[in-house]
């Protein structure tokens, strides 16, 4: 059977998911709050990079995809998938506000036999203790009268290896009908499905998958710190320790965090745990350690302009990489935001280049109102220091370390530089 299939929330998560559904032949509609994002892709327009304009124009020219702002639509679809922000409060706990408001206009106009999926990463029992009662002000019955279910996301921009299709999905249902209907929905979308006994155990099993990422990125960025002060590499440590064969898996240390997920999505739980009384030292340790992470760099910044008798104060630096990782566009809760703040209130004269972000955009917590910087020889040369923060491919590192007077490299991204290595501080 074909459903309709409406999808709330047209970023990183939801687009890549509608066009999934439409290359498996669903009907497709769209919704978003953001109108300039609603006419670019109804003119064909990505807003993303990794999905190319000519798949945004073979989706809309169709008619099987429409991207609109009138949630009074939401009762066309036969499913509705939520993939919507869950950002954090100024005092890290849990911002439900767009779950809570998409739920209220789907409740709206909630008609019999549809099927409501959160995919939006959230804390345990959001699905039953938060979505449910807003959707029965309706007066239908889950489960009887509507569906429910829990699948969360498990996009990687710009990973070539795996897109939205062949990400193994897990799937979580209010009951046994949800699931099965959640199931019969996903499944001329997504190659492969992980049922699970209920929602709680699929919203549980993707706050432990970006926690395991944070911890361990937390253990190696603590690492950098102490082997940098005993004068070890931790790149050449980690690389050494991936040679065994078992029982190990590398991360690596960076400026810090980025992503909508890793940096967030830990604070969920330790927030909901709060709730049945027991502190999770070890979640919050990670954090601070990982939040900590731009304030290390900036202080090696300092030491190296004062090796070369300069500084921070007043000194040209130019970031290169405003992007939390390599590759894509997205700057969401990127480490170099705050490694711009931080140097300019350090008295630093501060540009940036990145190829994927010509301007900066107003974000939730920073609004820097800057335009990436070209790169030429001339322009790097006009810098005290060049701060590597992301190590975008394009980035030809051997032609930035000949024209930099001095370079400050956090990803490890100058390790096969042939010339001028005594330029280069490892941060």
């Amino acid at each position: 059977m074909k459903y309709t299939v409406g999808i709330v929330g047209l970023g990183y998560v939801g687009l890549p998911l509608a066009r999934e559904f439409y290359f498996g032949g669903a009907q497709v509609l769209g919704f978003d709050i953001n109108l300039a994002t609603i006419k670019k892709i109804n003119r064909g327009i990505s807003p993303i990079k990794h999905i190319p304009n000519a798949t945004m124009k073979e989706m809309v020219k169709s008619g099987r995809f429409e991207a609109t702002d009138e949630m009074a639509r939401l009762s066309e679809p036969d499913a509705i998938l939520i993939a919507v922000p869950t950002p954090l409060t100024e005092n890290r706990e849990p911002d439900m506000r767009y779950i809570e408001t998409t739920c209220r206009s789907i409740s709206a106009t909630l008609r019999r036999g549809q099927l409501v999926v959160l995919e939006s990463t959230t804390y345990p029992g959001t699905t039953r203790e938060l979505m449910l009662p807003i959707l029965e002000e309706s007066g239908l019955k889950v489960g009887k009268d509507f569906f429910l279910a829990y699948s969360p996301e498990r996009e990687d921009p710009g990973n070539k290896e795996f897109r939205t299709s062949t990400i193994p999905k897990v799937v979580g249902g209010y009951d046994k009908k949800s699931l099965k209907m959640a199931m019969e929905v996903y499944d001329c979308a997504i190659e492969t499905m992980i049922p699970v006994s209920s929602c709680e155990i699929a919203e549980a099993a993707k706050i432990l998958e970006n926690t395991y990422r944070c911890i361990n990125i937390a253990m190696v960025n603590e690492l950098k710190m102490l082997y940098d002060r005993m004068d070890i590499d931790v790149w050449e440590v980690i690389e050494a320790a991936s040679t065994k064969p078992f029982g190990y898996q590398a991360f690596y240390p960076g400026p810090g965090l980025g992503g909508h997920c890793i940096p967030i999505d830990p604070f969920y739980l330790t927030w909901k745990a709060r709730q049945y009384g027991m502190p999770t030292k070890f979640i919050e340790l990670a954090g601070e350690i990982n939040t900590d992470m731009p304030h290390f760099v900036v202080t090696k910044v300092m030491e190296a302009l004062n090796d070369v008798r300069k500084s921070l104060k007043g000194s040209k630096v130019l970031v290169l990489g405003l992007a939390y990782k390599p590759d894509i566009e997205d700057v969401r809760e990127s480490p170099s935001l705050e490694l711009i703040e931080l140097l300019k209130a350090k008295g630093a004269k501060v540009d940036y280049n990145d190829p994927f972000v010509p301007r900066t955009q107003r974000q939730r917590e920073y609004d820097l109102n800057m335009k990436s910087k070209a790169l030429s020889s001339k322009m790097l040369r006009a810098y005290d220091v060049v701060l590597i923060s992301t190590n975008h491919s394009e980035y030809d590192f051997q032609w930035i370390v000949d024209n930099a007077q001095l370079v400050v490299d956090t990803r490890n991204a100058c390790a096969g530089v042939r010339r001028g290595a005594k330029k280069v501080v490892k941060a």
